[in-house]
């Protein structure tokens, strides 16, 4: 508290108990004049007004410097007391000390009991503001002692003097219960205290390894979701070329079980996915414009056949102010509100599904939509409903149950739509149906319907075909992929690794080139940035890079790399075509292509 940093109290104390005892005398600093008040009513009544407002205006003026060094030397108490702020206390307190002085050797008849009471009071407020610096309050505390040594020296010869001192061991007892009652109960709360940060050390320790589990399963995840994709490929790959094969109807058939057996896997391992995501948080959202009419093709393109299948009319409605573009997560929208169609066909045998789309305007830049989807099934009893949501849930938890799946969908749904800012809803009566409804708000970028875009022709011109070079090391699946090539009428080039990949676009022109991501030797990522950085004949080669890893910041990465269009495992044929259709346009036709297709691959 004074010149030099690293100068302890008188009694050794160390820094921080310095700092708790001053800031509690400045939290309590307004309470010194009050008490000073109170002792110059008492020391008025006894002793008079003129000598009385003296000494009050001399306490209050102590108290006032009193206060202004307890202030500057705040802000040095890091340091430890020093002598300023125990000499200053010591001086002001000779101040105070003068009352019962005054008060004994007046000839007022309560002048000596006032005098006791002063004086036991001001050791008591001393030794309370100071109680975890008792050595500083013995000498704080002083000139009452001072006081008490003239009283006494007054008594001295007479019959009060020995009563006189017997007050001494009375009120010492009383200190030494006050202070050690103190130190007690702030070495409970310093001891509550270090047990409330050994916890919290302990939580964060436990946050830490939390964190690093989360870690090592999304890396976990990323792995296993490249294992299970990469042998499907070749599974479903192979279906599809079988299926253009000429086969008998029982082949027929078994092709049909082996292709919706992989999409369900498929299907429940991007479930199993997406919650697992959800529940570390690392669910990502990419907002951007949409079209609401092509945010509609999206989401009813895929069901509007398979209502048909089951003799079902799919209708759709709009309803109130729908803007024409807004912006958002196209993505994620067509997966909740793809997942309740989903639902809706499923589980509705005769009769309609509407699917409702209803816009309302809160401002000129924001809306609110309620996608709506009614079917005419059998509906949900009220006891179902409360678990509808839960996950790994099903209505029908038989063991004779008509529809499988893993009761994650709903569950994945609404808590995309709850990290979107809104929520999904259900009502339903048993032999009527069910609606379920997502509310969701977007930001508005056109109200005005835009003018319809110009289709571009798909086909590649003159029915030229490609050079493209295959960039694969499974075997199976490069296989499948020359196959179809072939069967396309386009040639092929194939490399088992990015080395060689790069080895072969050093000398020879492709069209295009077909990367896979996890290889041996290099993989993909790198070999695609060493043909973009090597100036080479396929510098400015349109790539396609294939990558098992379902996961946004996966497609980000190879965009990055230098690729134009990014496909999952197992391979879409039918995007794939899509993308090679776009390869006379050069790379920035096949890049619109690959957004358009990226878009459009959501998960049922």
């Amino acid at each position: 508290m004074v010149g030099s940093d690293g100068i302890k109290g008188l009694d050794g104390q160390a820094p921080g108990e310095a700092a708790q005892a001053l800031t509690a005398i400045l939290q309590t600093h307004y309470l010194r004049y009050l008490i000073i008040v109170s002792w110059a009513v008492g020391v008025i009544a006894t002793v008079g007004l003129a000598p009385g407002l003296t000494w009050f205006a001399a306490t209050l003026a102590a108290g006032a410097l009193r206060g202004e060094v307890e202030k500057r030397v705040s802000q040095r108490v890091g340091a430890g007391w020093g002598m300023v702020f125990p000499a200053v206390a010591t001086a002001t307190t000779a101040v105070w000390a003068v009352a019962p002085l005054m008060a004994w050797f007046s000839q007022s008849p309560f002048g000596r009991e006032l005098a006791i009471a002063l004086l036991v009071s001001g050791y008591v407020l001393v030794f309370a503001q100071l109680r975890s610096s008792p050595r500083q309050a013995i000498m704080i505390s002083s000139p009452y002692g001072g006081a008490a040594a003239i009283i006494a020296m007054s008594l001295f010869g007479g019959p009060l003097f020995w009563p006189f001192l017997a007050l001494i061991p009375f009120t010492a007892a009383s200190l030494f219960v006050l202070v050690t009652m103190t130190m007690l109960r702030e070495d409970r709360i310093r001891a509550f205290q270090e047990h409330q940060a050994h916890l919290i050390e302990e939580l964060e320790a436990a946050r830490d390894k939390a964190d690093a589990a989360n870690e090592a399963k999304s890396s976990f995840l990323g792995v296993i979701s490249h294992e299970l994709r990469t042998p499907m490929n070749g599974v479903l790959g192979a279906a599809q070329l079988l299926s253009a094969t000429r086969l008998e109807g029982t082949q027929r058939e078994y092709l049909s079980i082996i292709r919706n057996s992989g999409d369900n896997l498929l299907s429940l391992l991007n479930d199993i996915l997406d919650m697992t995501k959800i529940e570390a948080g690392k669910m990502s959202f990419d907002v951007v414009d949409v079209q609401m009419d092509d945010l509609h093709r999206r989401v009813i393109g895929p069901f509007e056949a398979q209502a048909e299948a089951k003799g079902l009319a799919l209708v759709s409605v709009f309803e109130g102010e729908i803007p024409s573009v807004v912006r958002g997560d196209p993505l994620r929208v067509c997966q909740v509100v793809q997942n309740l169609l989903s639902n809706a066909v499923k589980f509705t045998d005769q009769g309609e599904i509407r699917y409702t789309i209803r816009g309302r305007r809160i401002s000129d830049r924001r809306v609110g939509f309620e996608f709506s989807v009614t079917d005419s099934g059998s509906g949900i009893s009220r006891e179902d409903l409360e678990r509808l949501f839960q996950p790994f849930t099903q209505v029908d938890n038989s063991s004779t149950r008509k529809f499988g799946g893993t009761g994650l969908g709903l569950t994945i749904a609404r808590r995309m739509a709850q990290i979107m800012g809104g929520d999904i809803t259900v009502s339903s009566r048993l032999g009527e149906g069910s609606t379920f409804t997502l509310s969701i708000e977007g930001e508005v970028v056109e109200w005005s319907r835009a003018e319809a875009v110009e289709v571009i022709d798909a086909d590649i011109d003159g029915g030229d075909h490609l050079d493209v070079l295959v960039v694969e090391d499974h075997p199976v699946n490069r296989m499948i992929l020359e196959a179809w090539m072939g069967s396309a009428g386009h040639r092929t080039s194939t490399a088992e690794n990015g080395q060689l990949a790069v080895d072969l676009a050093k000398s020879q022109r492709f069209d295009l080139i077909i990367m896979d991501v996890n290889m041996p030797v290099m993989d993909g990522l790198s070999a695609t940035r060493l043909i973009r950085e090597g100036r080479g004949v396929n510098v400015d080669t349109p790539i396609v890079v294939l990558s098992a890893s379902a996961r946004i910041e996966d497609h980000e990465a190879g965009l990055a790399a230098g690729a134009d269009a990014y496909l999952n495992k197992p391979i879409d044929f039918r995007s794939l075509a899509g993308l090679m259709a776009q390869v006379p346009g050069g790379r920035a036709a096949l890049r619109q292509a690959g957004d358009a297709i990226e878009g459009t691959a959501v998960a049922a």
